[in-house]
């Protein structure tokens, strides 16, 4: 008698790939980047139709964007993310604009709030890199209020961004049976991920422009400044090196819009509001 074989998924260690994501987020200085998409944070805040004195989360909220553009709406605010450096520099942002924000070290997946604590839990651009989606996803309805909303900006998979992480991905595979980020940016999986806690969800899709002198410059500042591409190339030899940078310039002149020289690369996202039950 033979014995029944099966095959299985492969087991992921989610624990050892948030350690590296932690490590690839703390190098270069993401708040170089991150500042340029302050008007997606704005676009949201009204997206949620804010009120002053609610009690808002922003959600590995990088150095701050959606932090501060609550803040201006005189919502109680805390801002969370699991690098302390970004924490950082989102708080010199709000003590520059005299905004009275509260900054909390936080892992998306494992929120230290209590339940049903927030009026809004929010992020742009942050929860969607988390290793463990479903429970990302399950955290930030566990601490919003019932009646309460979610709202999200994330990249779509045929966006700029979501080719920029695909072609990453062939010089670098991303570790097996870890979902793609991009995943976040499509309306089948949010409502998967929310499931039952989701009364309504109301998507928009909208273009961030990344607007450089060139696409060299472009890819010069990621190179030096955001951190999962910083890390890309470190981890290459120099004959990779320069492969990943002729195809990423090529990439990049592929959604450019300019012609004039600079760069006016359009990159989808979905701006996403969820009322919870």
């Amino acid at each position: 008698m033979s014995a029944v074989t099966s095959t299985s998924l492969p087991v992921v260690d989610l624990v050892a790939v948030k350690s590296k994501q932690q490590l690839a987020w703390s190098a270069g200085d993401y708040a170089v980047v991150g500042t340029t998409l302050q008007i997606v944070g704005e676009s949201l805040c009204e997206a949620l139709d804010l009120r002053a004195g609610e009690q808002v989360l922003d959600v590995a909220a990088g150095n701050g964007n959606a932090t501060l553009a609550a803040a201006r709406r005189w919502c109680d605010v805390i801002s969370s993310d699991y690098v302390p450096t970004l924490l950082e520099r989102g708080r010199a942002r709000a003590s520059a604009e005299g905004l009275p924000v509260k900054f909390e070290q936080a892992d998306a997946e494992n929120l230290q709030f209590p339940e049903r604590s927030f009026d809004v839990v929010l992020s742009t651009f942050g929860v969607m890199f988390t290793p463990d989606q479903d429970k990302a996803a399950a955290e930030m309805a566990r601490v919003c209020k019932h009646g309460g909303r979610i709202g999200l900006a994330n990249w779509t998979p045929t966006s700029f961004v979501g080719e920029i992480f695909k072609l990453i991905g062939r010089y670098i595979p991303p570790a097996a049976g870890v979902k793609s980020p991009s995943l976040w940016g499509t309306e089948a999986r949010l409502r998967e991920m929310f499931g039952e806690r989701l009364d309504s969800i109301a998507i928009e899709h909208k273009y961030f422009v990344f607007r450089y002198h060139s696409a060299a410059q472009w890819l010069d500042v990621f190179r030096t400044f955001y951190g999962p591409m910083h890390k890309a190339f470190a981890g290459l030899d120099a004959a990779l090196q320069e492969s990943l940078t002729a195809d990423l310039i090529a990439l990049a002149e592929r959604f450019n819009r300019a012609t004039d020289g600079t760069l006016v690369a359009p990159s989808e996202y979905i701006e996403v509001v969820i009322k919870c039950k």
